[in-house]
């Protein structure tokens, strides 16, 4: 199927493994240029060296360090993509955390607010980046990677059953206040996919 991406522009957090790495792999084969961020600079580095491989002289494959739970990194990191790029059509917000899981009354605090911090607010932070951009060029795609713990409780889940239903009405505030403006806001679930994340799952119980 043609899906039209040849010379388009995105960002993608969490892209350094995982199903971010997968998508930032798929859309580079089919011609766009991508800019992934994540926090670890050895495992970034290595994905972009990977990613470049199925890049031509046509599109590239770009890297940022980036906390996505600080929005001057989460700033920078677009900043430097729409530089490099020339503007931004695509952004899927992917990062996210699911550890540690407890039952509400054994969570430490700092634990619970890292979570919210990462699958809450480092998909607003990036989406507040990445809008203005969008709206200049007259659309893009804003693709947030969502759950099936935004509709239903999983026990020791509480941060992330709560941070994907915020995700879901972010998305949907994304699409009520931008479609007409060209901007598409999805949500994605992605259903289970053998990543890091479920190893964590099930050795949860």
């Amino acid at each position: 199927m043609e899906l039209g991406l040849e010379g388009a522009r995105a960002v993608i957090s969490g892209g350094s493994q995982g199903i971010g790495l997968a998508v930032a792999e798929h859309l580079v084969k089919e011609g766009a240029s991508v800019c992934i961020a994540a926090r670890r600079k050895d495992i970034l580095d290595a994905s972009v060296e990977a990613l470049s491989k199925h890049c031509s002289a046509d599109n590239s494959a770009h890297g940022f360090v980036c906390d996505v739970s600080d929005y001057d990194q989460v700033k920078a990191t677009v900043d430097l993509a729409v530089a490099q790029f020339g503007g931004l059509d695509i952004l899927v917000n992917n990062a996210g955390l699911l550890a540690p899981v407890h039952r509400v009354a054994d969570f430490a605090p700092k634990d619970w607010d890292q979570v919210i911090d990462v699958n809450v607010k480092g998909v607003f932070y990036m989406m507040h980046a990445a809008l203005p951009n969008m709206i200049v060029q007259g659309g893009g795609t804003i693709l947030n990677i969502s759950s099936g713990a935004a509709y239903g409780v999983l026990e020791g889940w509480s941060h992330y059953c709560a941070s994907k239903a915020a995700v879901l009405q972010l998305t949907r505030s994304g699409h009520e206040e931008y479609a007409a403006q060209g901007i598409t806001c999805l949500g994605l679930s992605p259903g289970t996919v053998a990543t890091d994340m479920q190893v964590l799952i099930k050795a949860s119980g």
